[in-house]
């Protein structure tokens, strides 16, 4: 998956200016879940402001969930739930690989129901392409088809495809307090 990121900024005077046109720079096409592609595209802190920020907090972010306050940008393409079906497929090692990956939010996956999770921030969700299924808790799901648009409000949930084909969604979560 390409993605071209475009950030700006301002310059000393106060002139908005283009900061950086480039890929994505932390995109991971997984070895061991081939198929699942995740780019964590921007990061912002809690009282985030406008000025330019120094260096990219989408390569320094140590986390993909969001403090509270804080915002992460990121696309995640899905591949068909055939592929953690195939006999092929290790989940030791798929798991060793999101743990690598995806610090912050991996710890957030149930093992004893794979693919739920929670997290403490508010997710707009955005299918771009292909077709998902929202599970929430009792497996209660929706099916999603591109331009539909989920917010999640902390809930338990899981992303299924239950398609042949990849489907790519654009989150923005926002850090939450949980009472």
């Amino acid at each position: 998956m390409h993605i071209r990121r475009i950030v700006t900024g301002h310059d000393p005077k106060g002139n908005a200016v283009f900061v950086s046109d480039a890929a994505a720079p932390r995109t991971t096409e997984f070895e061991h879940v081939p198929g699942f592609v995740t780019s964590l595209l921007w990061e912002t802190a809690p009282n985030a402001s406008v000025s330019a920020v120094e260096g990219d907090p989408a390569v320094t972010a140590r986390s993909w969930a969001p403090t509270q306050g804080g915002t992460n940008l990121m696309f995640i393409t899905f591949p068909p739930d055939a592929v953690m079906m195939s006999p092929d497929f290790d989940p030791a090692a798929a798991g060793g690989e999101y743990m690598r990956v995806l610090p912050g939010l991996a710890e957030k996956f149930e093992m004893e129901h794979p693919g739920m999770h929670t997290t403490d921030s508010v997710d707009y969700g955005v299918l771009m392409e292909g077709e998902l299924h929202l599970e929430l808790d009792d497996g209660v799901t929706k099916k999603l088809a591109p331009r539909d648009v989920v917010i999640q409000n902390g809930t338990r949930h899981a992303w299924r495809n239950k398609s042949d084909k990849p489907a790519t969604m654009l989150f923005v979560l926002v850090g939450a307090n949980r009472p």
